[in-house]
């Protein structure tokens, strides 16, 4: 069975979506949900939330201890990013609302999944932004884990960075020097150097975020 990939999304100000929406006038952040979601093919799915602090409006379901409990159903057109995912069949594991912005933690199945639901997603909601992605076996704490966005890379920087990998570049001993390598993508040694450097700065941004 494939491990499948965790991704983390957030929306700033998601149209539809009624836990973002509670969360402009909660007293903090609302991060326990329990949603009942339907499989594709299936209509409706039911959310219900905690909202910190007491309500009285009169869609509350109920108070519960210092905070109130909402309840929202979801009808067969997708509004909220909630429901775009339940259509996929992706988990959801984890909601926080906070001041009109929402974070998911999800799961797909495979990159294939992953790239349809976040088209899919980006067609719908502006203000989407790929925040994580984790694929498991994980080694190391969480703090440790870390999220190497390729996309910083131009195309010319990644095929330079892939050409130096796959001629041995960084092996020891080298398996090619920046000559050879330069020969073989057609731009000269100077050209190469600054296209690695630069790729290689980006990619340690992600890697060493915090550690300085």
């Amino acid at each position: 069975m494939a491990s499948g990939i965790r991704a983390t999304v957030k929306f700033t100000d998601p149209n539809g979506c009624p836990i973002a929406r509670r969360s402009e006038s909660a007293g903090g952040a609302i991060d326990q949900t329990s949603t009942s979601v339907s499989l594709p093919g299936e209509r409706g799915s039911v959310t219900e939330f905690l909202v910190p602090g007491d309500d009285d409006e009169e869609d509350a379901v109920f108070s519960y201890g210092t905070a109130t409990v909402f309840r929202t159903a979801h009808e067969d057109d997708a509004t909220c990013p909630c429901e775009c995912l339940g259509r996929f069949g992706c988990p959801v594991h984890r909601y926080v609302a906070d001041d009109g912005d929402l974070t998911l933690v999800f799961h797909a199945a495979d990159f294939g999944q992953l790239q349809t639901v976040m088209g899919e997603l980006g067609e719908r909601f502006e203000d989407v932004d790929v925040q994580r992605l984790l694929q498991p076996p994980l080694e190391g704490p969480p703090e440790e884990r870390v999220f190497v966005n390729r996309g910083k890379l131009t195309d010319r920087q990644r095929e330079v960075l892939e050409t130096a990998y796959r001629m041995g570049y960084f092996e020891r001993p080298k398996g090619a020097n920046a000559t050879e390598i330069a020969a073989e993508l057609g731009i000269s040694q100077s050209t190469f150097t600054e296209h690695l450097v630069t790729a290689q700065r980006k990619i340690l941004e992600d890697v060493l975020e915090g550690s300085a």
